[in-house]
C-alpha cells in the first residue's frame, strides 16, 4: 500500500462554490467555470493573480478542444505555474484535490482552483471510442442506461434485490434536493418509495428514477497549505486526509464479475489510510449516476455486507440526522447531473457539510465524509475508475 501523504493535513480546503444547476441554459462551459470562479474569488477575497495553480474536469460541451484548460484559464485572466484537466469522468473531481494536494506539496504552485464546469444538454461534443462503438451500439446498448440495466440483471442473479431499499434512497436523496436552491427546479419536489417503484423501466430493470439526468452546471474548490491558509486569516478549514484510486479493475481479465468494481480495493485501501473504519464515517457522499451504484459501493467498501445492500438501504436512516446520511444536498440523482463535472456536486457537499453551512439539511457535528468518485463504463466491465476520499474538520 502507498503511504498516505495526506496524513499531516497540510494542504486544506479554503472554500467552495457552485452554480444553479439548469436544463438547456444556453451556457458555455467557460461561463459557467467564470460563475465558479467567481464565487470563489468572492468568498476567498483572493484576485486571479493570486491563483497559480489550477485544475479542471473535462467538460463533455468542450471535450473536443485539446487546448481547454489554457483557453479556460485564458478566459478567467489567471496565469499558472501548474495546469491540468483531468478525464476521469465522475472520478475527476476528487481525483484533482488529490492531484492539487501534491502539487502544493511539491511546491509547484501555491494557491489552488479546482473547477469543474459542463453544459451538455446545451452542447455535446463527446465522441465515444474504444470498445464502445464496436460492441455496444450495433447491440443497442446506447449509452449508460443500458449498461446498468444490464448490471441490475446480473446481480438479481447472484442476490435478492429489495428496490423498496433502492426506492428509500432516491427518497432520501430527494429530500436533500428539496431544501437544496442549487438543485434543477423541477426537481425540488418531494416523491414517495412508490413513486419510484411505479416510474417507467428504461432498461429493464432499471427505472427512470434510478437514473441521473444531464444538467448544465458547475462547481470548484480553493486549496493551498494548512500553514499559508491560516497566515491568509482562512478558518473553519476542510482536510482530505485520505485518497485512494484504482483505474480500469481486472482490465485483464476476460470474463470478470461485472457487479465487482475497483471499490472492492479503493475503499478499504481509503479506510485504512485514514485509520478508520466504515461505522467511523459519519456521511457518505458516493457519486451517484444510477441507485445501483450507491448500492455496490456501499456493500464493497464495507458499509453492509455483499448482497445486503438494498435491504441496508430499506433498514438504514439516510437522512441528515440518521445513522449514514447519504448524499445530503440530492446528490446527482436528485439535482441533476452538470456533466462531468457532476463529480464535484457530491465533493462541494461534502466540503459543505463539514464548514457547518448546510442550511436546512445539516448534519449534526459530522467529524468527516467520504465521497466517491466512478469514472467510464467501459464493455463488459464495471467502472473504469473507482476513486475515494476521506475529508475531515
Amino acid at each position: 500500500m502507498a503511504r498516505n501523504y495526506l496524513e499531516n493535513k497540510d494542504v486544506c480546503i479554503v472554500a467552495y462554490g457552485e452554480t444553479k444547476i439548469d436544463r438547456a441554459s444556453g451556457k458555455t462551459a467557460y461561463e459557467i467555470s467564470a460563475e465558479v470562479a467567481e464565487e470563489l474569488f468572492e468568498k476567498t477575497k483572493l484576485k486571479p493573480k493570486d491563483i497559480d495553480g489550477v485544475g479542471f474536469t473535462v467538460p463533455i460541451s468542450e471535450c473536443s478542444n485539446p487546448f481547454w484548460s489554457n483557453y479556460c484559464t485564458d478566459y478567467l485572466g489567471i496565469t499558472t505555474r501548474w495546469l491540468q484537466t483531468s478525464d476521469l469522468g465522475g472520478g475527476s473531481s476528487i481525483g484533482n484535490v488529490a492531484r492539487g494536494a501534491m502539487a502544493l506539496q511539491a511546491d509547484l504552485c501555491e494557491t489552488v482552483m479546482l473547477i469543474g464546469a459542463d453544459a451538455p444538454s446545451t452542447k455535446w461534443s463527446a465522441v465515444y471510442g474504444a470498445y464502445r462503438n464496436e460492441f455496444w451500439e450495433p447491440t443497442g446498448i446506447n449509452g449508460p442506461p443500458g449498461a446498468f440495466g444490464l448490471l441490475y440483471q446480473r446481480y438479481m442473479a447472484q442476490h435478492d434485490l429489495d428496490f423498496r431499499g433502492l426506492g428509500a434512497l432516491a427518497v432520501a436523496q430527494r429530500n436533500g434536493a428539496f431544501v437544496n436552491d442549487k438543485a434543477y427546479e423541477k426537481f425540488r419536489q418531494k416523491i414517495t418509495i412508490d413513486d419510484y417503484l411505479k416510474s417507467r423501466e428504461v432498461s429493464s430493470p432499471l427505472r427512470l428514477l434510478d437514473s441521473v439526468m444531464f444538467c448544465d452546471g458547475g462547481n470548484g474548490v480553493v486549496m493551498m497549505k494548512t500553514e499559508r491558509a491560516k497566515k491568509l486569516g482562512f478558518t473553519n478549514l476542510v482536510y482530505p486526509i485520505s485518497y485512494s484510486e484504482v483505474n480500469n479493475h481486472k482490465c485483464a481479465d476476460p470474463t470478470p464479475d461485472i457487479t465487482e468494481s475497483g471499490f472492492s480495493v479503493s475503499g478499504p485501501d481509503a479506510l485504512k489510510k485514514a485509520g478508520l473504519k466504515a461505522s467511523d464515517i459519519s456521511m457518505f457522499h458516493p457519486y451517484d449516476d444510477f441507485l445501483i451504484a450507491v448500492m455496490l459501493k456501499l456493500e464493497q467498501i464495507g458499509f453492509c455486507k455483499k448482497g445486503e445492500g438494498s435491504q441496508f438501504l430499506r433498514d438504514t436512516d439516510l437522512s441528515p440526522t440518521g445513522k449514514l446520511p447519504i448524499n445530503t444536498g440530492g446528490g446527482q440523482i436528485g439535482c441533476g447531473q452538470p456533466g462531468l463535472a457532476g463529480g464535484g456536486l457530491n465533493l462541494v457537499e461534502a466540503v459543505r457539510q463539514l464548514r457547518g453551512e448546510a442550511t436546512g439539511r445539516q448534519v449534526p457535528n459530522p467529524k468527516n465524509a467520504m465521497i466517491t468518485g466512478i469514472g467510464v463504463i467501459p464493455y463488459g466491465r464495471n467502472w473504469g475508475t473507482s476513486n475515494v476520499m476521506i475529508l475531515s474538520k
